[in-house]
């Protein structure tokens, strides 16, 4: 048995593969191993899998003959890894040279926790665009170590290529496959109902902005993963206010509700956007007015 196991899921990503590859490949010690699972690519992505697969053992590599989606790709690199350890790493973006060894040392004290680490926004030739994965996702004072259930179920603040958890963990949790963009959120919403995480101040990765990602950009046909995206959220956001009523508080469930007004505003469905204000303010009565019309004539329009 190896000690870590990196999972790289791939899809249509040649410009950045290999800057992705050998960063996993070039971490300051060798017992891993980096099991590249590839949903159909159709540019020259598998080409380039196979070439670095024929150079270093180290590698393994699953091949999907069709597009399979997310989910089913990371499960099925994640059945695959054979390490005590699993890292989790897109095909676009980059390790730092010690990013395992010093998530190890955390390891070391508490093999059960979840370690993931504050990342860096780089633009399509890697160079910094100056700014933090928290910041641009609004996980600036959230609550990152120990248990961040209540925190992270109003909305995802984890970059997933700087996750690394003991396999056994993870028990049955996998991938939700009936979901396309947003499952990487319940996946760690899960895992942070069952254990404590534990957050790297250090940015260890690297998280690529460029015209290929998922839900950037301005085309229609990304405007319709938008949509889609914001429909599993909600989905999400409802089925632990169900799941876990009795875990959350109702200033947490106050927060989500209003998320979902949001959601549900901007997904063009009114009504069910008021219903779930009206719910914010029940687990809420205190919340500011001034707040609530600002969140009605401008938030709500949007995905919050």
């Amino acid at each position: 048995m190896v000690l870590v196991s990196a999972v790289m899921k791939s899809y249509n990503h040649e410009r950045f593969l290999s800057e992705s590859i050998e960063s996993v490949l070039t971490q300051d010690f060798d017992d891993l191993e980096l099991v590249i699972v590839d949903d159909a690519s159709t540019d020259a992505s598998r080409r380039i899998i196979r070439s670095y697969a024929e150079r270093d053992a180290r590698i393994r590599v699953i091949i999907h003959e069709r597009n399979m989606g997310i989910s089913k790709t990371v499960n099925d690199g994640i059945d695959a890894a054979r390490g005590q350890f699993v890292a989790q790493i897109d095909s676009d973006d980059v390790w730092v040279a010690d990013k395992l060894t010093k998530q190890l040392a955390v390891l070391e004290r508490d093999e059960d926790l979840i370690v993931w680490s504050e990342g860096e926004l780089i633009d399509h030739a890697g160079r910094s665009i100056g700014k933090s994965f928290s910041e641009s996702c609004g996980g600036v004072s959230k609550k990152k170590s120990g248990a961040i259930f209540q925190d992270l179920v109003k909305g995802n603040y984890i970059l997933g290529s700087t996750v690394l958890y003991k396999k056994t963990n993870l028990g049955e949790i996998r991938y939700d496959e009936s979901l396309m963009y947003v499952n990487d959120f319940k996946f760690y919403l899960e895992l942070a109902r069952k254990h404590q995480f534990h957050y790297i101040a250090e940015p260890l990765a690297k998280y690529r902005l460029h015209g290929r990602n998922v839900l950037m950009g301005t085309s229609s046909e990304v405007m319709k993963r938008r949509q889609i995206a914001k429909r599993e959220y909600a989905s999400i956001l409802e089925e632990s206010i169900r799941q876990y009523d009795h875990e959350i508080t109702p200033k947490t469930k106050a927060n989500m509700y209003a998320s979902l007004a949001g959601l549900y505003y901007s997904l063009g469905q009114k009504k069910k956007g008021l219903r779930c204000l009206l719910q914010a303010i029940r687990y809420n009565p205190s919340y500011p007015k001034l707040l609530l019309r600002r969140r009605l004539s401008n938030l709500l329009s949007s995905c919050t």
